[in-house]
């Protein structure tokens, strides 16, 4: 690849570490346009749109009608899946079945701001127990791969037991944090892999050692066409309908539930923690804040500045990372030292596994055809 000079957008925190990024004549890159252009016309994020949200709560109670749940969510303990919890029962009137997962690696906090609000808004709550052996043989598989995609295994499942579970017991509606006040901006895929199922069998029949018997599968043709066109399974983004604010929704969360934030954006988790903090920056040099910033810069909850001087700073302090790596080391089976010689392996890409990223690219052009998706994906 030609070498490139550095730069940084005018308008937003995305920068050439992103090989593809474009900048039109004034540096204002193809996120920031992507954003202006096709996002932002179709989407009012200043306004709560009470009159849509009650239509959408009164289709979903409708459909739920004779059943215990009318909708399922997915809880992380984060900002977007507590605010949504909170939105469902509150302002939406919905019984919502809070689903969660435990992968192994949840921090108290987390832990503690699900049962905070579970109980505070009074909801049943079914959480998905992943086999550790299955999910651990996994995760040290893809290690072992060189990619930067570390949290592609623990993000396929958590989603595709939500998903799974929905179908499996009738819950036609999943609600999801999804948003563009907060995702607007998705990092690329050199950085953040899609949820690509061949990508992840390939890498575990090259490393893995253990049969995947029980990890929740789901790869994104079978939800987003099966589930969605055969079983009717729909997915709805309440956080798109109202007014959006980060700050105010963790906030509003403190102030009634307890609710505590964290460091970072999915920092709720201490392998994506270091995945993000550490394994990234480190091996790839990727930053995943700036993607998380540029979405705080667009919609006018952070300003360029601030963006640019927190990426001063470290990700998470170096004692805490220390002993991330440690930890991680000694829960996924070996010594710190021959984790630190995966991490300074030859770094690799989903092209050096076998992947069906043009089968999906091919669909999420259509996708953005059809007007269903408004994202830059790259």
């Amino acid at each position: 690849m030609p070498h490139r000079e550095y730069q940084v957008c005018t308008n937003c925190a995305m920068d050439t570490t992103d090989s593809k990024i474009v900048f039109d004549e004034n540096g204002v890159c193809d996120y920031c346009n992507s954003y202006y252009n096709e996002i932002l016309p179709n989407w009012q994020p200043n306004i709560n749109n009470e009159a849509e949200l009650e239509k959408i709560a009164a289709q979903i109670r409708e459909a739920g009608k004779g059943k215990k749940y009318d909708c399922i969510l997915g809880l992380s303990g984060g900002t977007d899946s507590s605010y949504l919890a909170y939105i469902a029962k509150e302002k939406m009137g919905l019984r919502p079945l809070i689903y969660t997962v435990d992968t192994g690696w949840n921090l108290n906090v987390a832990v503690e701001n699900i049962e905070r609000l579970v109980k505070a808004l009074d909801l049943d709550m079914y959480t998905e127990v992943i086999n550790w052996n299955e999910m651990r043989d996994l995760q040290l598989a893809f290690f072992k791969s060189q990619v930067a995609y570390q949290d592609l295994p623990q993000d396929h499942v958590i989603f595709a037991g939500l998903y799974n579970y929905a179908v499996k017991h009738g819950i036609k509606y999943v609600l999801t944090g999804s948003n563009n006040a907060t995702e607007c901006v998705r990092p690329p895929i050199e950085w953040v892999h899609l949820n690509d199922l061949t990508l992840i069998k390939d890498i575990h029949k090259r490393f893995g050692k253990v049969k995947l018997k029980t990890l929740p599968m789901c790869g994104m043709f079978k939800y987003r066409l099966h589930y969605a066109y055969i079983k009717g399974m729909k997915r709805v983004a309440p956080l798109d309908i109202i007014h959006y604010d980060k700050d105010a929704a963790e906030k509003e969360l403190k102030e009634k539930f307890g609710w505590e934030k964290y460091e970072n954006k999915h920092y709720e988790n201490i392998f994506t923690r270091f995945y993000e903090g550490y394994y990234l920056p480190k091996k790839f040099g990727f930053d995943k804040r700036k993607s998380y910033f540029s979405n705080l810069i667009l919609t006018g909850q952070m300003t360029r500045e601030e963006a640019l001087k927190k990426l001063e700073e470290s990700p998470y302090n170096e004692e805490t990372m220390l002993e991330d790596l440690e930890y991680i080391a000694k829960k996924l089976g070996i010594t710190k030292a021959e984790f630190e010689e995966i991490i300074n392996g030859e770094n690799k890409t989903y092209k050096d596994y076998k992947n069906s990223l043009s089968l999906i690219e091919f669909s999420i052009k259509m996708a953005k055809k059809l007007g269903v998706e408004k994202r830059n994906f790259r």
